[in-house]
């Protein structure tokens, strides 16, 4: 157990706050003994992963337990949202998306409202609901989340599981193990960057390929040679991308990032021998991501949500044309983007074309297999390095490319280089 409880901490591990904050505190405890932690730290947010594809029915349950406290003892201690859920319901029938799934997202929404959570249902709360702060500690569910709240905002999180999250939540409190600890935060593995990215989906096959060389979580490696400080979309991608090939939680991002000044700033003693990301790199990674032929199923845009700014892109790379009938377009942001984007003419832009705006969402968290079995998709075109990773798992045959050549292709009807 750490062993540095406050008076207030052991009061709930007690059972005195009751039964939740019982279980958070012990699930908190139990995580970190096993990270050697020696007390909590007190965490201002938490975002929290919880789909249905991994809660199952034995998660919801939990989650209705919980709801069914007394409301003093079960609401959350501090603010806390949510990443995208498994349905849209406006649109899930659109999709052949399974009703029993759409049953369990309504059941898991009504628990987590009554626990007090926000359900903001997005990935890139960074960029839409409440940016963390250099130093400040945090319980962040999402991969892409953490990572850039780590690297680009200075903040403090570990990559906390649906359980741990939530325990989080019902204490503001988190074990004081991993980023949350100086030690562990400075660099390990140095790269310089030849050549530089040109739009997202480099930047995010610059992620991958330094990903692919990551042997440990705690492994943090530092970038250097970037030509200009990227766009907080280019740096979303190439941080949603480390994360997913790499398992890394934190980047530093010399003369970007604010504890990467300089090269010897984030290196105890001599920097090391650096490995070079070259033009040839970034070939051979797009080429893991082709097919032999032309044909496609579903072109997709998400991992993570698009910013207000991709969707413009999309909705201007579609006006005056047509997705082919053999083909679906399909695209996710967080649903406040989704007002603006409905305010702005964005959605109509995309809609008018054939394609499909989803809020709230991220297609690898909608039961993505069964999607693809239902519809008979099995081509996938993405331009996020990160999606076509994961849905690589589940069956799907992935294409990497730049928007415009998946816009390109989803007119076409087929891939188009």
């Amino acid at each position: 157990m750490p062993h540095n409880l406050t008076e207030h901490e052991q009061s709930k591990m007690a059972g005195k706050d009751g039964k939740p904050r019982q279980y958070a505190m012990q699930q908190l405890v139990a995580v970190g003994n096993f990270f050697d932690a020696t007390d909590l730290v007190e965490v201002s947010q938490v975002h929290l992963m919880a789909d249905t594809e991994a809660l199952g029915e034995a998660g919801i349950e939990f989650l209705e337990e919980l709801a069914s406290s007394p409301r003093a003892e079960r609401m959350v201690r501090v603010p806390t949202i949510t990443d995208p859920r498994g349905a849209d319901f406006s649109a899930y029938e659109r999709i052949k998306q399974d009703g029993s799934y759409v049953n369990l997202e309504r059941r898991a929404i009504n628990a987590f409202r009554a626990l007090g959570v926000l359900m903001t249902d997005t990935c890139i709360n960074y960029q839409t609901i409440a940016p963390p702060v250099k130093g400040e500690h945090l319980a962040f569910g999402d991969t892409g989340s953490s990572i850039y709240a780590n690297s680009v905002l200075g903040a403090r999180t570990n990559f906390e599981g649906g359980p741990s999250a939530l325990a989080a939540a019902l204490t503001g409190r988190v074990p004081r193990y991993g980023f949350h600890l100086d030690r562990h935060r400075r660099g390990h593995t140095r790269f310089v960057v030849e050549h530089q990215p040109r739009d997202l989906s480099d930047w995010g096959a610059l992620g991958g390929l330094i990903g692919q060389r990551m042997q440990s979580y705690f492994e943090v490696p530092v970038i250097e040679g970037v030509g200009r400080a990227p766009t907080s979309d280019e740096i979303k991608h190439f941080g949603a991308a480390l994360a997913s090939f790499g398992s890394t939680a934190l980047f530093h991002m010399v003369g970007v990032t604010p504890e990467a000044p300089d090269l010897h700033s984030v290196f105890d003693g001599n920097p090391p021998q650096p490995a070079v990301i070259a033009k040839p790199d970034y070939e051979r990674f797009f080429g893991t991501f082709g097919v032999g032929d032309d044909r496609l199923d579903v072109v997709v845009f998400a991992a993570p949500q698009l910013s207000l700014i991709e969707l413009d892109q999309l909705g201007r790379l579609l006006e005056g044309r047509r997705v082919h009938p053999d083909v679906t377009l399909i695209a996710a942001t967080s649903p406040e983007l989704k007002n603006g984007a409905d305010r702005l003419g964005i959605t109509a832009m995309i809609e008018n074309a054939g394609g499909l705006l989803l809020e709230g969402v991220c297609f690898y968290q909608m039961h993505a297999r069964e999607i693809g079995e239902a519809n008979g998709w099995k081509r996938l075109m993405s331009n996020s390095a990160k999606l076509v990773n994961i849905l690589g798992g589940y069956g799907y045959e992935t294409v990497l490319d730049r928007m415009e050549a998946c816009v390109a292709s989803a007119v076409a009807g087929k891939i188009v280089k």
